[in-house]
């Protein structure tokens, strides 16, 4: 399979994990604002996972822009990420249907940190096909934000049972490390090009 096969496939299921999503939010039986208050948790449970797919979905771009060739094993990877991915939704309206009450905040900890193990072991794959001197692997470097955020998730999740808000705070702080597109990834793929077109002479 292409990486552009492998791209397409993996931003459709992102798109329908999104719609998914969406649906949660079930349209109010009246026009006030009180009748749109019973919402909120949904719709800030809906916001934390949109901004966290969103996330996935554009660093999921940039490290397939310095992959060079697709393998099986990448492939499985892939498709381990998008299992976990693919359980936000339901995460999701269990968070909001029971106004952050403790398991659901913990279940949202569980899902986001098999997440990122399952974004860790697709980068690794990738890195150990292509060898360690390749584009991925210099772009990541040390990858401190990798490493730091699964050690925010596991603290997240038994923190839920002491205080959810506590929780929600980390998951939030995650988000927020993430939410700009990796740098090291971005330079990754202009230095790619830079080298792509030097060699045709451009």
């Amino acid at each position: 399979m292409s990486k552009q096969r492998l791209e397409a496939f993996s931003d459709g299921v992102i798109a329908i994990i999104i719609t998914i999503m969406v649906l949660e939010l079930k349209v109010p039986h009246g026009d006030t604002a009180a009748d749109l208050l019973p919402l909120l948790p949904v719709f800030l449970s809906y916001i934390l996972s949109f901004i966290n797919v969103g996330i996935y979905w554009n660093n999921h771009h940039h490290m397939l822009h310095t992959t060079e060739r697709i393998t099986g094993g990448v492939l499985w990877a892939n498709l381990h990420l998008l299992f976990w991915l693919s359980l936000i939704p339901f995460v999701t309206g269990f968070l909001g249907e029971n106004h952050n009450a403790p398991l659901p905040t913990a279940l949202m900890g569980v899902v986001l940190l098999a997440a990122a193990i399952a974004y860790y072991i697709l980068q690794r794959t990738i890195i150990r096909h292509q060898g360690p001197h390749s584009k991925l692997a210099v772009a990541i470097g040390r990858d401190l934000k990798g490493k730091l955020s699964p050690v925010l998730y596991v603290s997240a999740i038994p923190l839920a049972f002491v205080h959810e808000w506590i929780s929600d705070a980390l998951y939030v702080l995650v988000a927020l490390i993430w939410l700009a597109p990796d740098p090291r990834l971005e330079r990754g793929i202009k230095a790619c090009a830079r080298v792509y077109t030097q060699a045709l002479g451009c």
